[in-house]
C-alpha cells in the first residue's frame, strides 16, 4: 500500500516522492545499468537518464504487474537507446553462425571479474549478451529491441562468448591475472 501512495504521489510530481522513489530503487537499478554501460560513469548515466523516463512516463504505469520490472524495463530501455545508432550492430550471414558455450567454475571466477570483462565487451557485444543470457530475452526479441535481424543477434552472441572465453581461460592459466582478480 505505501507503494501505491508512493506512485501516486510521483505521478503527481512530488519532489519528495520522487526522491523516496529514487532512494528505495536506485541501487537496484543501477545493477542493471551496469550490465549494459561499458563503465562506472556511462551506468551513472543512464539511471539518471532512466529516472527522467521514469518521472516523465510514471503515469503510463497502470498498477498491472511488478513495479520493479516496470522501473527496470524503462532502465534497460533507456540503456539500449543509447546504442541504437547505426554502424553498432554489424549485419552478417546467418549461415556463418557458430554457437559457443562457455562453462565457468563460478567459485574460481570472482564476480567482480566476471561483470568488468562483459562491461569490456564492444557495446555491440554486450548487448546482445545481456539480453539473451542475462534477461532472457530470444533472439527474434532482441532483434526487435535492438533493431538489428535475428542473424545479427546470433552472431553477436557467440563473439561475445568467444571473447568472454579467451579472457576467462586467460586470467586462469596466467599467474599474474589471477592475482590481481583475487
Amino acid at each position: 500500500m505505501l507503494q501505491e501512495q508512493l506512485i501516486k504521489d510521483c505521478k503527481k510530481k512530488l519532489p519528495k516522492a520522487q526522491k523516496e522513489l529514487y532512494t528505495h530503487y536506485a541501487s537496484v537499478l543501477f545493477s542493471v545499468c551496469l550490465k549494459y554501460a561499458p563503465n562506472y560513469t556511462e551506468a551513472e548515466d543512464i539511471l539518471q537518464d532512466a529516472f527522467i523516463t521514469i518521472f516523465d512516463k510514471i503515469g503510463q504505469y497502470k498498477n498491472k504487474g511488478s513495479f520493479e520490472g516496470w522501473l527496470k524495463r524503462v532502465v534497460i530501455n533507456t540503456a539500449l537507446q543509447r546504442y541504437r545508432k547505426p554502424g553498432v550492430f554489424n549485419l552478417v550471414n546467418e549461415e556463418n553462425i557458430k554457437e559457443v558455450e562457455v562453462e565457468v567454475d563460478e567459485e574460481q571466477i570472482p564476480l567482480d571479474f566476471l561483470l568488468q570483462i562483459i562491461q569490456e565487451l564492444p557495446d555491440r557485444y554486450r548487448m546482445v549478451f545481456n539480453l539473451y543470457v542475462m534477461d532472457g530475452h530470444s533472439h527474434k526479441e532482441i532483434a526487435t529491441l535492438l533493431e538489428i535481424s535475428s542473424g545479427t543477434s546470433k552472431s553477436n552472441l557467440a563473439r561475445a562468448r568467444v571473447i568472454l572465453k579467451d579472457k576467462i581461460e586467460m586470467s586462469q592459466h596466467s599467474p599474474q591475472s589471477k592475482s590481481q582478480i583475487l
